[in-house]
């Protein structure tokens, strides 16, 4: 049986299938579709877990003695067995599959694998388990169905955003889905359940910091190189993290792009945006400053500092938040 993320809660509460295939390249979806299952295996009085790790020096007749020997401490037990190849090999294979032509009693069989291809669909195992339990696929959520996937997030926990705070979020996890929902968990603690405006956000950061992150853009668009620095490390010294003030800068930066690319209607873009009339001034005082070309490369920089604090590149995120801070209070035009 093939189910979707979304499906399994329901699934879970009809009945408990002998076994459970949770695969993918999505980490917070599996994570939380296992922790799901062995919560409703909890629940059925399925006490007992034995973990077995699957690598290339695995003995998999260990898994079928574990799965022949009667449990010790309890009349349910799971069997959690960790695959994250998503390939048993051939060994592997012939003993999944003689051991779902024949489940043990009480056990409830829970595979967890990184993302299959075609060939291992298409094997016998794989088939065995379509046909004994369940199959669950966990892929990425693409960029426009993002915003979907954070509002029930949000929904989830009680709280009803509006489409400024989904937006806040959604630009910048740039869909890792375990950073947004991190960033729903903490604007919860600050905020609290009910409904969410971007004020209410605006105000819960400020609150939360002496330093704050729209502060800090600001004192960048004026141009005073000096407070910028001491703003960015007063945001350190106080705890404020990075991809916060990142997604701040970018935002900004990434208006004063399209206000470069369009001169002659930068009031229409800036009210268009939403920016308030006392920041009018602060914008076209930047763009008096810095050409477009500057501003792209601000942007790519913005992108590199995203990939640092995610790890996906190697840079000292600090050191390149006070770069990016100290070019835009800069000056790149020449006088």
């Amino acid at each position: 049986m093939q189910l979707r993320p979304d499906q399994l809660s329901a699934a879970l509460s009809k009945s408990l299938l002998p076994v459970y295939l949770v695969s993918g390249d999505e980490p917070l979806q599996m994570m939380e579709a296992g922790d799901r299952i062995r919560a409703a295996c909890r629940e059925q009085e399925y006490l007992e877990r034995e973990v077995l790790d699957v690598d290339r020096h695995f003995d998999w007749q260990r898994f079928s003695d574990v799965a022949a020997t009667m449990s010790l401490f309890s009349s349910r037990r799971i069997l959690d067995l960790r695959m994250p190849t998503g390939k048993p090999g051939r060994e592997g294979s012939q003993v999944l599959k003689q051991y779902l032509e024949r489940p043990a009693e009480d056990t409830i069989l829970l595979i967890t694998s990184g993302k299959l291809d075609a060939a291992s669909k298409l094997a016998a195992w794989y088939k065995a388990i379509d046909k004994a339990g369940a199959l669950l696929a966990c892929w990425p959520v693409t960029l426009d169905r993002l915003p979907a996937w954070v509002q029930q997030r949000f929904i989830a926990t009680n709280m009803q955003p509006d489409r400024e705070v989904v937006d806040f979020v959604c630009q910048h996890v740039e869909g890792n889905l375990l950073a947004a929902a991190q960033e729903i968990d903490k604007l919860y603690l600050m905020l609290g359940p009910g409904k969410v405006s971007f004020d209410h956000v605006r105000e819960a950061i400020t609150e939360n910091s002496r330093f704050n992150v729209f502060e800090l853009v600001d004192t960048a668009l004026q141009g005073d190189r000096a407070r910028v620095l001491r703003v960015l490390q007063g945001l350190a010294a106080e705890g404020v993290e990075p991809i916060i003030t990142n997604w701040a800068l970018a935002k900004d930066i990434r208006l004063l792009v399209q206000l470069a690319a369009e001169p002659g209607a930068a009031d229409y873009t800036l009210k268009r945006a939403g920016v308030w009339a006392n920041r009018v001034g602060l914008f076209k005082a930047c763009l008096q400053r810095h050409h477009a070309p500057a501003l792209h490369r601000m942007l790519r920089r913005c992108a590199l500092i995203d990939q640092a604090i995610k790890g996906v590149a190697q840079a000292n995120v600090q050191d390149e938040l006070r770069g990016l801070g100290f070019a835009l209070a800069g000056s790149t035009r020449r006088r």
